[in-house]
């Protein structure tokens, strides 16, 4: 039951502009970036978790007890040539949620060129979207983390794969807590199911032996998700923006 703890020394203001929506947003006031970055360090409460199962390519299913078969196509091809997988979730803890929905209570809004149905900006949108980047920073922090680990049992990691990319259906996601046992860190799920606290992920990373045939490039990321209207998305190369 490797548990993960560690602090935030920055969170990535690129990475929160996109999140925001604001990526195509000009002359917008970066300081608000930088505000909402600095105050979700500071609130951030950085906790990881992971397990490590053996795993059956052929049929998707990690060699737990009980086993847990996944859905999807894409997960199966990015899983193909792995023999273990890690199943990890990372949390920012409640405190940035709370803010966040104290702020949009309160009103609190950023004017801008990026504008609303009210013509204003939340400022509790910005907070929102570092928190997501403080997440995913975590979550980064913990595969360099687990990388040198497990290629000293002579494998390689694939990059993360989450419930809700591409083809693999977030009703699968109670079974992703249980494997990476969630609820030792605090996050739980709620009655419909999603993460809680919010600012929580799950996911899963192959494990593919050394010795194999180095694989031929496949995407990662936004590259291989299909949900092209999604405004955080990241434009892979020789993609449209349009």
């Amino acid at each position: 039951m490797p548990v993960y703890n560690s602090v935030l020394l920055d969170i990535d203001a690129k990475e929160t502009r996109r999140y925001a929506g604001l990526n195509k947003a000009k002359d917008f006031d970066e300081k608000l970036i930088e505000e909402a970055c600095l105050e979700a360090r500071l609130l951030a409460e950085p906790r990881g978790i992971w397990q490590m199962y053996d795993y059956d390519a052929a049929t998707q299913t990690v060699l737990a007890d009980p086993p847990f078969t996944m859905k999807g196509k894409l997960i199966g091809k990015h899983l193909a040539k792995a023999q273990k997988v890690i199943v990890l979730s990372a949390s920012v803890g409640d405190a940035i949620e709370e803010h966040v929905t104290k702020y949009f209570a309160d009103g609190r809004y950023a004017y801008s060129v990026i504008l609303d149905a009210a013509g204003r900006y939340a400022y509790s949108v910005i907070l929102d979207a570092a928190a997501t980047a403080a997440v995913e920073q975590v979550a980064d922090a913990m595969e360099k983390a687990i990388e040198p680990k497990v290629a000293k049992e002579g494998y390689t990691m694939r990059w993360r794969f989450s419930p809700g990319y591409g083809d693999w259906p977030l009703d699968q996601q109670p079974e992703m807590v249980r494997l990476a046992e969630s609820e030792k860190i605090g996050v739980h799920l709620s009655d419909a199911s999603m993460l809680v606290p919010r600012k929580s992920i799950t996911a899963i990373i192959g494990l593919v032996p050394q010795q194999k045939e180095k694989e031929a490039h496949t995407p990662n990321g936004c590259a291989a998700c299909d949900k092209f209207d999604c405004p955080s998305r990241k434009v892979p190369a020789g993609e449209s923006k349009n």
